[in-house]
């Protein structure tokens, strides 16, 4: 049964910028993660999760390529998958929260896709966000071999009693012109409704994001602070929307 999830989704972030502040000033001083009007219609719920929820142990694995790290000694903690973990352990006391990582730069689906029975055997979730398509955009891999590998992705996520959730492309309004996402993003979309899956779409609110100026996304020199901000949104915002997805459906 299909509700209505009104939880904004999330602003991805380029490499260049990649700057780091300590975690303490993320807390004190967290970035305005809205975004008017912006919400999802394709809602599924997330029934294995809602059940690793009630069991009070939830892991999540998170298979993504570059814009899924940030470099530096706090790259890790600052990067949006330590984000999550923490939103999702504040929102849900009692719970323990584990989120891992097999996140590489330069990886398109069908790279991941080869890495994914190993990785689901060792970490075990009950939820793969799975953050993709950049890669495929730049060596302009057929869409139609790109929809059959996110099949496959998601049908061996959920052999392992995996739910998915779709993290797509990254926003560039520098590189928007010499890279065809908007195709990839709609290819996307499709396989997500044809297989259930709820999509944090990263890509159509940064591009509201950047029109708004909520971020500059057009200069490496200006708030350097930026990529660690849009990351922890990046968290909040999917935090967010795996809980919703994972209530019980009336």
């Amino acid at each position: 049964m299909r509700g209505r999830f009104s939880s904004l989704l999330a602003v991805p972030v380029s490499a260049w910028l990649a700057f780091a502040l300590p975690s303490q000033a993320l807390a004190e001083r967290p970035a305005d993660c809205r975004a008017t009007g912006h919400q999802t219609e394709i809602d599924f719920p997330l029934l294995f999760t809602g059940r690793a929820i009630a069991a009070k142990n939830l892991n999540v694995l998170v298979v993504g390529a570059g814009s899924s790290i940030l470099p530096g000694p706090n790259g890790a903690k600052n990067a949006y998958p330590a984000r999550l973990q923490l939103a999702l352990a504040a929102k849900l006391p009692g719970v323990k929260v584990t989120v891992e990582t097999d996140v590489k730069s330069r990886r398109s689906a069908d790279d991941m896709v080869k890495t994914l029975p190993a990785m689901l055997a060792k970490a075990k979730p009950s939820l793969m966000i799975w953050q993709t398509a950049t890669v495929d955009a730049m060596q302009a891999v057929d869409l139609d071999q790109f929809s059959r590998t996110l099949d496959v992705g998601i049908n061996t996520a959920r052999s392992a009693k995996a739910d998915v959730i779709f993290v797509n492309p990254q926003y560039s309004p520098r590189t928007e012109s010499m890279i065809a996402l908007a195709s990839y993003v709609e290819n996307m979309r499709w396989v997500a409704l044809q297989q259930e899956v709820p999509v944090f779409d990263r890509f159509n609110l940064m591009k509201t994001w950047a029109d708004l100026g909520t971020f500059d996304l057009y200069s490496a020199t200006k708030k350097l602070d930026m990529a660690e901000r849009v990351h922890d949104c990046i968290g909040r915002l999917l935090a967010g929307l795996v809980i919703e997805a994972a209530k019980p459906t009336p």
